[in-house]
């Protein structure tokens, strides 16, 4: 096996990614405090083309140096809004049309791949902050709760990677291109 040179991946540029069909998932970011896991969250969102990326609370915006050393330039691809509060993103979110999911371990939480989604339907999911993770007032306004299964003796993920899985199995889950 030969490993591939960045001229033959036939990546899109930023422009047509812009014009892209995209996955019909938007990520919020309540309170996430690493700028190097926005980073991570931008370049795993452009990389399944998810539709946009909520900043909010105290969750740094681009541009920023830290931002940009593990975002490698999505941060310029991919749409993202701020908002002062999670709250104000859900509102909105569910307003147009959005099923919201909060990903948290919480009572009667719906195992990532037991989840059921429709193709004719948008979604959101919020990630919550590194130590506190999404705030309850939240998870109350959420439509549900997904929780990724996990069997070692940690009870949790770091927020880019557990983003990373949540959106990989939307992916699988609605996949309308390619």
């Amino acid at each position: 096996m030969r490993k591939l040179k960045i001229t033959e991946l036939n990546r899109i540029s930023a422009e047509a990614f812009k014009q892209a069909d995209k996955l019909p998932l938007t990520v919020v970011l309540d309170d996430v405090r690493s700028l190097y896991n926005v980073g991570s969250v931008f370049r795993v969102s452009d990389a399944f083309r998810v539709e946009r990326i909520y900043l909010c609370g105290i969750t740094a915006v681009p541009p920023h140096p830290e931002i940009h050393k593990t975002a490698l330039g999505a941060e310029f691809s991919m749409d993202w809004v701020y908002k002062e509060r999670a709250i104000d993103a859900v509102d909105e979110l569910k307003a147009a049309g959005y099923t919201v999911y909060s990903v948290e371990q919480v009572e009667h939480s719906v195992m990532l791949h037991e989840l059921s989604v429709d193709k004719q339907k948008k979604y959101a999911i919020v990630m919550g902050n590194e130590v506190k993770g999404v705030r309850q007032e939240v998870v109350d306004r959420s439509d549900g709760c997904i929780e990724i299964p996990q069997f070692g003796t940690k009870h949790s993920l770091n927020v880019s990677v557990a983003t990373g899985i949540v959106i990989w199995e939307f992916f699988n889950k609605l996949r309308i291109f390619i």
